[in-house]
Order: structure tokens, then C-alpha cells, then sequence
């Protein structure tokens, strides 16, 4: 997706009228999932035959294979994070509203007032939606900005028995490095296990293209790095951009998820710190998308993803 214009005003936006204008009750809600999770046609997920019948009488299943031994029933849901769950299209439908809207995030209790389940069922929704935004890292080929943030409570505000006794600063909190195109504007995060070279260089490899452009701060672990163009800005001494190097706006990325930590979630745990990523990340990167068409991403992100209450607590 292109750069565009600050505050993205060109976009589309939905309100929430319009929402439900557009989707008046749990069949057309359903309609809709079926042409986002089957853009070509409905499809057989057990052996991708499009040979199937539709309409079959079931109170759940929509749909027969017509080559699985056994001739298989199937819905949009099976086979992706909507499987097993008993909250109607409909519901799915402004969850997804709702995850879209609000940029800082969403907590499952207003998921859990606003749609009016259980706060077990909106917990175990908002995780699964952020599975929806699970994509392949594309490779950059920059110019590029890497930063690292560290996501935590602060030790003085835990109990006894929860604090690391680390030392202060970012002691006992979880390190995380990200990396945004300036070309395209995409950004890409995920959990390091230090911030050491071998571990920030590594990610520098791993997600760009040979020979790029690489805008950092004055962090010592990137020093010498091979196979890029390296230029640094000097936080030390008070250097935000060096002509074209900076690293804004990767730091912009995470005053969002640092805004969301602490205004919405107040509390992730390092466990679903990549889940909670993975929401910013994929918000952020279709943030030029109309509305609608973020809504459709989320929904076309469902298919071939399974997500199990019993694995998110085990």
C-alpha cells in the first residue's frame, strides 16, 4: 500500500447506522463472511473441491462435498477461527466493526457490554480476530526504519510476589523490535529475545532485501552490520533525523501500541504479546483502507486459522 496523505481523510469511513443498515440480520451477515472467505465460490475446506452442494437442510451446516468419502457437511465457519463458536454472523460482524475502529485497540469487556456475551466469549473473540491478522512478513526493500520497545508493567506498581526485582528501566519487560518501510509505509514487529546484535541484526536480514538503506539509532548493536547501507540517528545527543535518516516513524508505531498497552489493554502478557502485535501491526498497515475493505481483510484473514479456548489458557 502506497503512502498517502496525513490523517488519511480520503478514506471511506462506516458509521455505525450504516453498519446496520448493512447488515439488518445474521443472514446477510453470514452472505457477507461467505464472499470474503470464498471469493471464488464455496469450496470444500477438507479437500478443496469446488463440486459441492449448497443450501443442504441442516440446523448449522450450509454446504455438502460431493467427492469427500462420506460427502462431508461444511459452513464458512469450518476450518477457520470462526469454527465451534456459537456467536451469530451478525455479532462477528461488529466485532470486527469494532476491532477496526479503534485504533488503540479494543478490550474484550467493552466486546463483552457492547455485544452482550459472556466476558469469556469476548475475550476468546478478540483473540481470535487478532489471529485473523496473522500475514508472511513481505521482504522491505527500504529505505527502512528498526527500532526496538519494551512492553511491561512498572515493577513499583506490582504486587510483591509478581515483581523480577530487575533493577528499574526496562528490567522484567519484553523487548520487542520493528522495522517500517518508508517506501510503502508497512511496518513488521515481533518478540526478540534480547537486543543484542546477533538477535537485532538477525531480524535486519531476515525482513529486507539485499544492499537496502537501514535508519537506526545509535544503539551499539548495530554497529558493523554487512550487507546493508547503514545511517544512524544519535538519540544521545539529542539527533532525531540525520538528512534523510530517522527512525519516526517507527517510533510513531509504537507510541500507538504503547498508548493501547497502557489506555486500553492496561496488561498483556509476554504469552499473547505476539497476538497483540500481530492487531497493531495489521491495523496499522491497512490504515489507508476504506472502512469496509478493513473489515474485509480481517474476515478474509479467518480462512485456514483455528484458534482453541483450551489452547489460550493451557
Amino acid at each position: 500500500m502506497a503512502k498517502s496523505g496525513p490523517g488519511k481523510a480520503f478514506r471511506k469511513g462506516l458509521s455505525l447506522m450504516e453498519l446496520f443498515n448493512m447488515f439488518p440480520d445474521d443472514e446477510t451477515a453470514r452472505e457477507w463472511f461467505e464472499k470474503q472467505v470464498w471469493p471464488k465460490g464455496p469450496y470444500c475446506p477438507h479437500c478443496g473441491t469446488f463440486n459441492v452442494q449448497c443450501g443442504i437442510k441442516h440446523p448449522t451446516m450450509t454446504h455438502r462435498c460431493r467427492e469427500c468419502p462420506k460427502r462431508k457437511m461444511f459452513s464458512v465457519r469450518t476450518g477457520t477461527v470462526l469454527q465451534s463458536s456459537k456467536l451469530s454472523f451478525k455479532v462477528w460482524v461488529i466485532a470486527i466493526y469494532l476491532f477496526t475502529t479503534g485504533i488503540k485497540g479494543t478490550a474484550a469487556m467493552k466486546l463483552h457490554r457492547d455485544l452482550e456475551i459472556t466476558y469469556k466469549s469476548a475475550w476468546h473473540l478478540a483473540h481470535r480476530m487478532r489471529k485473523a491478522f496473522e500475514m508472511e512478513t513481505p521482504e522491505f526493500a527500504g529505505p527502512v526504519e528498526v527500532d526496538e520497545a519494551f512492553f511491561g508493567g512498572l515493577e513499583g506498581n506490582k504486587h510483591a510476589n509478581k515483581k523480577t526485582h530487575p533493577g528499574g528501566g526496562v528490567g522484567g519487560k519484553t523487548a520487542v523490535v520493528g522495522i517500517k518501510d518508508q517506501e510503502t509505509g508497512q511496518v513488521h514487529a515481533e518478540v526478540t529475545p534480547s537486543i543484542g546484535s546477533e538477535a537485532l541484526q538477525g531480524f535486519i536480514h531476515k525482513h529486507t532485501a539485499e544492499g537496502v538503506t537501514v535508519y537506526t539509532d545509535d544503539h551499539k548493536a548495530y554497529n558493523n552490520m554487512k550487507g546493508v547501507k547503514h545511517q544512524t540517528v544519535k538519540h544521545s545527543v539529542g539527533e532525531y533525523v540525520n538528512e534523510q535518516a530517522t527512525i519516526n516513524g517507527m517510533e510513531s508505531f509504537w507510541a500507538l501500541m504503547k498508548r493501547g498497552y497502557h489506555g486500553i489493554y492496561h496488561h498483556w502478557s509476554a504469552k499473547h504479546m505476539e497476538r497483540y502485535i500481530d492487531e497493531f501491526e495489521g491495523r496499522y498497515n491497512s490504515r489507508s483502507l476504506d472502512t469496509i475493505d478493513q473489515m474485509r481483510l480481517i474476515a478474509m484473514g479467518m480462512g485456514g486459522k483455528r484458534l482453541k479456548y483450551n489452547d489460550l489458557v493451557a
